[in-house]
């Protein structure tokens, strides 16, 4: 069964009809700022393709929880506005959309689940393209892996596709894919890799409202990263010593637990951090969190305990009611001493250390990637510390205060801090 459908060019982007739809080099890379259209021309993209009835899609993010609300319902709101809704079967509880006109599949699937990702198979014919969304949560070693289901048989290029804001310039997806990249230079292409880098002025539906708030943005950072779409400069950021790395097969031997508590509720969210600390080799492993705001200590008790069983929780001290309601809870929780000089003493301390940091820990990810010193308005960097955003980061400080040897470490200048 065929259609002919008639669909407005102007429903499309211009920079994303010249550089995307078309495109089929093997891998490409489509980056840059925040509210650049780039995830909705991809599923406008995605739609086309399905319809055309020679492809199938399987589209990833790290955590399959965070589908549902974000690339799901992208490409649902694509294929509406694209008035093609009669032609497609979407089952958002099984997470597969299906063409009726030929059986051709989108099918969603979270990295977390690694068994399922190596089962899926659509109805007709093999997977012939996946899109990574949001691929600077995921690890190189699972984008190899997904590389890898791009095999059998196909009458099209198989293709894998890699969305995301940039962060910082020691990423494996720079370091690995970047190379052909010319600054000054909107698209490049080379040896079957594409990268094209879009913001928000390539994206023509935003509203003013839109573009002032990016306009606007007064974090150097975020304006850099979220508005301008460039990569982020490790200048002033507080920790380079850290990278995200499954260390699964080695967690059963894990048997130096160290656990962390910050108080939060509505403002600031509670955070709870749980690592494994390998004091021969300096070596910090980050392996589970809780970051929620609006919970009780009751409700949060149990999602600790977890974690923690009977060992020891070490929490901030600036609520000694919280403290002891999670010891009725039958927490083995204590309060940290903390004191004159203690973030700047825990932040070197940490700086010493290599942390990994387990790819399920999302938000320590986001944290630690971000935490950085303040620079003066000639760019100049600060010895203080910027105190946002950094709860978990906070939390990892109470749980290894038992192990900082205090006499050892000074934080009396500049050079100390380990600054340039």
């Amino acid at each position: 069964m065929g259609i002919k459908l008639e669909i407005n060019s102007k429903i499309f982007n211009p920079i994303y009809l010249k550089h995307q739809l078309k495109n089929m080099n093997r891998y490409q890379i489509y980056f840059g700022g925040s509210s650049s259209g780039k995830s909705y021309s991809l599923a406008q993209r995605t739609i086309l393709d399905i319809l055309g009835g020679r492809r199938n899609y399987l589209i990833v993010r790290n955590v399959q929880s965070t589908i549902k609300r974000s690339v799901l319902n992208e490409i649902t709101k694509a294929i509406s506005n694209m008035k093609v809704n009669d032609y497609f079967e979407i089952n958002k509880t099984d997470m597969v959309i299906t063409c009726k006109l030929n059986k051709k599949q989108i099918l969603f699937c979270g990295l977390d689940d690694v068994e399922k990702i190596k089962s899926i198979t659509p109805i007709s014919g093999v997977i012939t393209d996946i899109w990574v969304e949001e691929a600077t949560e995921v690890e190189y070693k699972a984008v190899k892996q997904l590389d890898k289901r791009l095999r059998g048989l196909s009458k099209v290029t198989k293709r894998l596709t890699l969305s995301f804001n940039p962060i910082l310039k020691d990423h494996w997806l720079y370091t690995n894919y970047f190379s052909i990249y010319q600054d000054d230079k909107q698209y490049v292409e080379k040896d079957n890799v594409s990268i094209l880098k879009t913001t928000y002025k390539d994206n023509k539906y935003l509203t003013k409202d839109d573009v002032a708030a990016l306009e606007n943005e007064t974090d150097k950072y975020y304006y850099e990263v979220y508005t301008l779409g460039n990569w982020g400069i490790l200048g002033a950021v507080v920790f380079k010593n850290w990278r995200v790395e499954d260390f699964s097969d080695i967690e059963d031997t894990f048997d130096n637990y160290r656990h962390g508590v910050d108080w939060g509720f509505s403002d600031d969210p509670f955070a709870y951090i749980g690592s494994h600390y390998d004091k021969k080799h300096k070596t910090l492993y980050v392996c589970n969190e809780i970051e929620v705001q609006g919970l009780l200590n009751s409700e949060s008790a149990p999602l600790v305990k977890a974690y923690t069983g009977n060992s020891k929780v070490t929490c901030d001290n600036s609520e000694p009611k919280s403290v002891s309601e999670y010891k009725l809870l039958r927490i083995n929780a204590q309060s940290a001493k903390k004191g004159p000089g203690s973030i700047e003493y825990g932040i070197k301390f940490l700086q010493g250390l290599t942390i990994l940091i387990h790819p399920r820990c999302q938000n320590f990810r986001g944290e630690i990637s971000k935490y950085k010193y303040k620079e003066d308005k000639n760019g100049k960097v600060l010895p203080i510390l910027v105190e946002v955003d950094n709860h978990l980061i906070d939390a990892l400080r109470y749980a290894l205060e038992g192990d900082m040897e205090r006499k050892k470490v000074k934080v009396r200048n500049k050079a100390r801090l380990g600054l340039r």
